[in-house]
């Protein structure tokens, strides 16, 4: 299926792995000239060339700081008027409640609320003035169904979505959309992070712990990063969805909204 996207110039942070790449490998593969950024120069530079090889069309590659004030002024240096800009950030450490001070909330909601709100209000002037733009955040399920060694997840995506909530209605009379996209278990770094976490926290077999994991899914499967990416190019191709959560969680959340 063609999108309609091709000549589109795109933004993806966290570009160079997981959920981020699978973005960055859909939306070239519909022709987007992508700008994927992250911090480790050679690792986006062996993934930019693949992807420009795989696809025929330039990808680009930025190593810098998202969550900092230079590092946004570099991306939109280098890419001043995206028409996409897809938000991603590494999430906080797991762990409990009784283990996180001030310093470690403030560095959490830094990183997952207020540096993609920065990245959004960079973006949406170039937008608006065009006549274009798709918003993706990638958040996370626990932004519906909070996990509970998540919870400085929990608390910083929260607050993205409530902002997202209300600007995404006032900025879509311009053709610019922006939604939110909650991954529950998928098959990243990420995911191995989170369950050898929790079954140090439990004592527990990591086995253990993944199979648990497993069996709370109705499919029995944790998602594979390429359905992630298909999904966000997808958001990227609508003009009528707008200000959504969309979950990509195997029917794992069982509320009916």
């Amino acid at each position: 299926m063609d999108l309609g996207l091709t000549g589109k110039q795109a933004i993806i942070c966290g570009g160079s792995r997981g959920l981020g790449l699978a973005c960055a490998q859909a939306l070239a593969g519909e022709g987007v000239q992508v700008l994927i950024v992250a911090r480790n120069p050679d690792r986006l530079r062996t993934v930019a060339e693949d992807l420009s090889r795989k696809n025929g069309v330039e990808t680009r590659w930025l190593s810098a700081d998202v969550t900092s004030e230079a590092g946004q002024a570099e991306i939109f240096a280098a890419m001043p008027a995206p028409d996409i800009l897809v938000t991603n950030c590494d999430g906080p450490p797991p762990g409990q409640y009784t283990d996180w001070d001030e310093a470690d909330w403030q560095k959490a909601l830094h990183a997952n609320m207020v540096s993609p709100i920065s990245l959004i209000k960079r973006a949406l002037p170039g937008m608006i003035d065009q006549g274009f733009g798709r918003i993706v955040n990638i958040t996370s399920s626990a932004v519906k169904a909070p996990i509970l060694v998540l919870g400085l997840s929990n608390g910083a995506r929260a607050g993205l979505t409530g902002f997202v909530a209300g600007l995404a209605r006032d900025v879509a009379k311009h053709n610019v959309t922006i939604n939110n996209l909650l991954p529950g278990p998928f098959e990243t770094d990420r995911l191995t992070s989170v369950l050898k976490a929790q079954a140090q926290m439990q004592g527990r077999a990591l086995e253990e712990v993944r199979q648990e994991w497993l069996d709370a899914i109705p499919t029995r499967a944790f998602g594979q990063p390429e359905e992630f990416g298909r999904t966000c190019a997808f958001l990227c191709a609508s003009n009528h969805i707008n200000g959504q959560n969309v979950l990509l969680d195997g029917g794992a959340y069982p509320g009916v909204f």
